[in-house]
């Protein structure tokens, strides 16, 4: 079975009413929070802040971990553990440099984020309200 590591980054509006996603263009013109698949030899803040500058046009700084999901597709032997981060921009602008796999960039009040992405027990709103998140660090830093 193959595992696929993938992140997310829940970035929240200063008011914390809307959050950042990104709408895929996919067979179902589906919407996510920013992000992807980590690849060989990356850590997973790198994957994240590649993935966001990439599908989202901005830059980021990476905090906790806020919720962690897991899903294995038998048919496709395909194990994902899905990683959802806590991050804040600090640069660039909101446009994807993706427009082949992105088609759009918006901030989304929560609400609407819950039903775009019904994937969290509590909702991206419950994210969001979360105080508390599990730190992340790098062991490898030099």
């Amino acid at each position: 079975m193959k595992r696929i590591d993938i992140v997310y980054a829940l970035i929240t509006s200063p008011d914390k009413k809307s959050v950042l996603m990104v709408q895929n263009r996919d067979n179902r013109d589906t919407w996510t929070l920013p992000g992807g698949t980590v690849e060989t030899r990356e850590t997973l803040v790198q994957a994240l802040t590649r993935e966001v500058k990439e599908e989202a046009g901005v830059d980021i700084e990476v905090f906790g971990v806020l919720a962690v999901n897991e899903v294995i597709i038998h048919e496709r032997e395909e194990h994902f553990i899905l990683l959802t981060f806590r991050a804040e921009i600090t640069g660039g602008r909101e446009e994807t440099l993706m427009p082949d796999e992105i088609s759009q960039v918006s901030w989304v009040d929560l609400d609407r984020a819950d039903e775009l992405m019904p994937y969290y027990e509590e909702g991206i709103s419950g994210l969001v309200r979360r105080v508390s998140e599990v730190p992340y660090f790098d062991e490898g830093k030099g």
